[in-house]
């Protein structure tokens, strides 16, 4: 069993080496070789799930057998488990469920990069969620950005290329005040490994030292993260990201990247500041406050788009401000809300994306809801899944966001009155506008068109095999954390306890 604690190591080296393999190899090999890791990675993931379960603790795999300050750690608990394991089935899901789109938005000779550019992100996902290292979490940070840049921009439209550039430029901004925050906390702790600097911390917050250089590293931290991932009010780079890249591309960014950066975020967190001090110096004040701008101005911004890819978009940087609501509710259940939350958005969004295309498939190609109309009959699999999305999102009963939403309630009214109630009314208004959006897509999709769309036809189940088979998945991984979140929710629970 002890050997299962070599698979955190394993896990990001084979992704590593997949993409070099792959990079000199046609698309249809490099395709095959990235499915075959991500499938991999899944049963990878699985197992050190499994094992941190049945042993009730974490471990920690010293790289080279070299201790600190020289070598390097990753850690892996029930949290790092359970989070690499969705990451990896939803990589996998995504991919399969865009490769239609693949083949007709990139070149042959430039597909075997787009592989290889999904399995570097793959690794670095993977190294954010297991490292115990801050600043290899730095490197694997600007392998994601560049990464994540590659996917976008090898559909080479002009719009494509214009969102690859300012995610590229946002990207940047945070890499470096990030940066610059780890350099602080290294001149204040001598240290980069998370558990070392906790320590070291933790005498700089009993002796009152270097409280404001310690607030400032925080601060340029958290900063840093919220760009990259699209908190308000950074979000202006999601839109075009998400609603012009490929339907893979974009369930990959939204489901999984801009995630993984919320989860290095809140290992530091927990891990290095600690929750307690990072309470008492005020960070948690000011996600707070962002958290709801966000929720509210990404869901009306939602509202007025006409075209389904920009407004799930919109919605995505509305689902990032209920993750940093629940972090600056500033408690355990606040925070066990956030990372539910980060499941059930990485489950539901790649959904939506990738539905999405199918709708727009069998109504000529467009995205626009004046041309969507009926297309749930056109592609009766595609509506399907599309609606099961919306619920998630809306909060319906038996879906992964009705259980968020109530994770979230349930923390509100555990801390004071003046959290308790703008957290409240902020997550009725944003239940109402999504419901307002959402539903009526849903409304217009099964809406019969009274006249034929030019380009539009009929798709059969006989079509789209793989491509159902990918939506079906998706829908079962959002009701079983609907119905099965008791057993999620405690291991979250149990999984952030290990940090302490």
């Amino acid at each position: 069993m002890d050997f299962i604690r070599n698979f955190p190591f394993f896990g990001i080296m084979l992704t590593m080496l997949a993409a070099i393999i792959s990079l000199p190899m046609r698309g249809r090999a490099a395709k095959t070789i990235s499915l075959t890791v991500f499938a991999i990675e899944t049963l990878l993931a699985a197992s050190v799930l499994i094992y941190t379960v049945h042993t009730g603790e974490s471990f920690v795999y010293i790289m080279g057998h070299v201790g600190a300050p020289w070598g390097n750690e990753l850690r892996a608990g029930v949290f790092e488990g359970l989070m690499a394991y969705f990451f990896s089935v939803v990589m996998l899901l995504s991919v399969s469920g865009g490769l239609k789109h693949l083949r007709l938005d990139i070149e042959e000779s430039k597909r075997n990069f787009y592989f290889v550019m999904t399995d570097l992100l793959m690794g670095a996902l993977l190294a954010l969620i297991y490292t115990n290292d801050i600043f290899t979490a730095y490197v694997f940070i600007e392998i994601s950005t560049i990464a994540a840049c590659g996917i976008l921009m090898i559909r080479e439209i002009g719009r494509t290329t214009l969102a690859a550039l300012r995610y590229m430029v946002f990207s940047l901004l945070g890499s470096g005040l990030f940066l610059i925050g780890i350099v602080l906390m290294y001149d204040l702790t001598g240290h980069l490994l998370m558990e070392n600097m906790r320590l070291s911390v933790e005498l700089l917050v009993l002796s009152g030292q270097f409280r404001i250089p310690l607030t400032v590293a925080i601060s340029l931290m958290t900063l840093g993260m919220a760009i990259k991932s699209g908190l308000f009010p950074f979000h202006f780079w999601v839109p075009d990201t998400y609603g012009y890249s490929t339907p893979a591309s974009g369930s990959i960014l939204s489901g999984l990247v801009s995630k993984g950066y919320i989860l290095i975020l809140i290992k530091i967190y927990c891990r290095v500041i600690g929750w307690e001090n990072l309470v008492q110096i005020g960070v948690t004040d000011i996600l707070f406050v962002f958290g709801l701008a966000g929720m509210i101005v990404g869901s009306i911004s939602a509202i007025h788009q006409n075209d389904i890819r920009r407004m799930v978009a919109f919605s995505s940087a509305a689902q990032i401000g209920y993750i940093y609501m629940g972090i600056g509710l500033g408690t355990q259940a606040g925070l066990a809300a956030a990372c539910f939350h980060v499941l059930c958005h990485a489950v539901t969004k790649p959904l939506l994306f990738i539905s999405a295309s199918g709708l727009a498939d069998a109504s000529g190609g467009s995205k626009l809801f004046r041309d969507l109309q009926g297309s749930a009959y056109r592609n009766r699999w595609a509506g399907i899944a599309f609606t099961a999305g919306a619920f998630s999102m809306v909060g319906m009963p038996m879906f992964s966001g009705f259980i968020s939403k109530l994770l979230f309630a349930t923390a509100a009214v555990q801390v004071s009155v003046a959290r308790m109630l703008p957290t409240l009314i902020v997550l009725a208004i944003s239940t109402v506008l999504n419901a307002v959006y959402f539903l009526r897509t849903v409304i217009r999709i099964y809406t019969p068109a009274e006249q034929e769309i030019q380009g539009s036809m009929r798709i059969k189940w006989t079509q789209q095999r793989s491509y159902i088979l990918v939506l079906l998945v998706f829908i079962a991984l959002n009701l079983i954390l609907g119905l099965f979140s008791q057993y999620i929710a405690d291991a979250i629970q149990l999984g952030l306890s290990m940090f302490s």
